[in-house]
C-alpha cells in the first residue's frame, strides 16, 4: 500500500504550570485553545478546512467529555470538522499525532490540527464506594421510616475521598505506582542517587540556559489569567538548585532504602501542546511552510513493574524498521518521567545481555549521545502533564532540529501500564518546505 509523505507545518505550547496543591487556573480545554490559537493564526486557510482534530487527555473534566470536539469548536473550526479524544496514558499526546499521520499517510486526510492537553491540578476527587452506596440508599428511600433508616447508616468512613490522581498513577495490577516503578529500574541497573540528582540538576540548568538563549522562543506561547498573571516560562523550572539542595530531599516512593525524590522526578503540572499536521498536497496547495516530517512511530510493551523501560524497545523496534542506528540519531526527546527511568534505558541500551534477553537482538544499540539526549532539559525541570508530553516532546524535538539546521531525531516516552512509543522525525533544513514542493 503506497502512502504519502506526512508534515508538520507548526504547533505550539503553553508554559507548563507546575501543580501548587489547588485547582489551576486553566482548564484542559482552555490550556489547549490558548496553544492553538496563536498557530492558527498564522495559518494561511480557516480553521474550518481542518478534515479532523485529535487530542490525547488521560483525565478530562466532567464538562468536557471528548474534549477534542470542545476544543474544535472553542478554535472556530466549526461544526462539520470532527473530532476525537485518544488516552494512551503519558503517551495520549504521541497517540494523537500517530493517528493524525496514518489518517494523512494513507490519504484520507489533508489537514488535522493533534496534540495533547492536561490539567493535573484539576483530576477530580470522588467519593468511595460506602459513600456512593449510602446516597444511593438515601435516593431510594420513599418515605421518612426509610430516610431514617438510610441515614443511621452513615459512617465517618464514608467521607474518606478517592484521589483519581493517585489510582491513576497507580498500576492496577502490579499495584505500583509510578515512582515506585522506577526505583525498581534504579534497583536493577544500580543507579545511585547521587546520579539521578546529578541528572535532575541538569535538566534544571539545560532548560534555564535555553529559555536564557532564546531557543524556547516560537514554542511557547504565553498564558494570562483572570487576576492578571501573565506565564511565560515553565513554573517548574528551578534556576537556583543545586546539589545540596537536592541532596535534602527525601525518597517520596520507598521511603525506607529508596532513592527517587520529588527533585528527581517529573512534575505534577498543567499544560498543553498543539501541531498542525499536513499532507504534501495540502503543503503545496496553500504554500505552506514545512517544520519537519513525521517518518513513523513504534509502540512496545513491557513488564509494568519496570515500565520506565518501555522507550529502550519502542527504540529499538523503530531503529531496525529504518535502519537506524543510534549514531544515526542527531537529537533524541526523551520524556524524563524520572531520572532513574532516563538513565535505565540508557543502561539497558548499553547492555548485550539486556539486547538479547529482551530485544531479541545480537548485541546492544548502544546508548545515545549525553550531549544530543534533552540537550534543552526534559520533564523533571518542564513538567510532565500526562496527556500532552508526548506532542511537547516532538515539537521540541522538530523545532530544535531546525535551529540546528535539519536532522533526524525521535521523540520518546514510556507508559504507565508498561508500554513504550516512539516517533521518528526528519528536519531537511531551516524552515522550509522545499522538501514538499512547497515555498521555502
Amino acid at each position: 500500500m503506497s502512502t504519502q509523505r506526512v508534515f508538520v507545518v507548526d504547533g505550539a505550547r503553553t508554559p507548563f504550570l507546575k501543580a501548587r496543591g489547588s485547582l489551576g487556573d486553566f482548564s484542559a480545554s482552555d490550556l489547549a485553545v490558548a496553544a492553538a490559537r496563536p498557530v492558527l493564526a498564522r495559518l494561511p486557510f480557516s480553521p474550518t478546512l481542518f478534515d479532523e482534530v485529535i487530542v490525547g487527555c488521560m483525565i478530562p473534566a466532567p464538562d468536557e467529555a471528548n474534549i477534542a470536539r470542545v476544543i474544535a469548536l472553542r478554535l472556530g473550526c466549526g461544526k462539520s470538522v470532527p473530532a476525537y479524544t485518544v488516552q494512551r496514558n503519558c503517551a495520549s499526546g504521541l497517540q494523537a499525532l500517530s493517528n493524525a499521520r496514518e489518517r494523512i499517510a494513507l490519504g484520507r486526510a489533508d489537514l488535522i490540527l493533534a496534540g495533547g492537553t492536561e490539567a493535573m491540578s484539576r483530576a477530580p476527587i470522588q467519593w468511595n464506594a460506602a459513600m456512593v452506596t449510602w446516597l444511593a440508599g438515601m435516593m431510594r428511600a420513599k418515605n421518612l421510616l426509610q430516610r431514617v433508616r438510610a441515614i443511621a447508616r452513615f459512617r465517618p468512613a464514608n467521607l474518606k475521598p478517592v484521589f483519581t490522581l493517585l489510582l491513576g498513577l497507580t498500576d492496577p495490577l502490579v499495584k505500583l505506582n509510578m515512582g515506585q516503578t522506577a526505583e525498581v529500574v534504579a534497583h536493577r541497573f544500580g543507579i545511585s542517587r547521587a546520579q539521578m540528582d546529578e541528572y535532575a540538576l541538569a535538566s534544571h540548568q539545560r532548560l534555564a540556559a535555553a529559555f536564557d538563549a532564546g531557543d524556547m522562543n516560537g514554542e511557547i506561547t504565553h498564558l494570562y489569567d483572570t487576576r492578571g498573571h501573565a506565564y511565560f516560562e515553565d513554573t517548574g523550572l528551578r534556576r537556583d538548585t543545586d546539589l545540596d539542595q537536592l541532596a535534602k530531599l527525601r525518597p517520596v516512593f520507598d521511603r525506607q532504602y529508596g532513592n527517587v525524590t520529588s527533585g528527581n522526578s517529573s512534575q505534577v503540572t498543567d499544560g498543553a501542546a498543539m501541531l498542525v499536521l499536513a499532507s504534501e498536497a495540502a503543503v503545496q496547495k496553500h504554500g505552506l511552510l514545512v517544520l519537519g516530517e513525521l517518518l513513523g512511530e513504534e509502540w512496545a510493551g513491557v513488564e509494568p513493574s519496570q515500565m520506565g523501560l518501555g522507550p529502550v524497545h519502542a527504540v529499538a523496534k523503530l531503529l531496525t524498521r529504518f535502519r537506524l542506528g543510534m549514531n544515526d540519531i542527531d537529537h533524541m526527546e526523551l520524556n524524563e518521567a524520572f531520572a532513574a527511568q532516563v538513565l535505565g534505558c540508557q543502561a539497558a541500551w548499553s547492555s548485550d545481555e539486556y539486547a538479547r534477553t529482551e530485544l531479541g537482538l545480537e548485541r546492544a544499540p548502544g546508548p545515545m549521545n549525553p550531549e544530543r539526549l534533552n540537550p534543552q532539559g526534559g520533564a523533571i525541570a518542564i513538567g510532565h502533564p500526562v496527556g500532552s508530553s508526548g506532542a511537547r516532546i516532538t515539537l521540541h524535538l522538530l523545532r530544535s532540529l531546525q535551529r540546528r539546521g535539519g536532522g533526524t531525531g525521535i521523540a520518546t516516552l514510556c507508559i504507565g501500564g508498561g508500554q513504550g512509543g516512539a516517533m521518528l522525525v526528519k528536519v531537511e533544513g531551516t524552515h522550509t518546505a522545499s522538501a514538499a514542493g512547497g515555498v521555502a
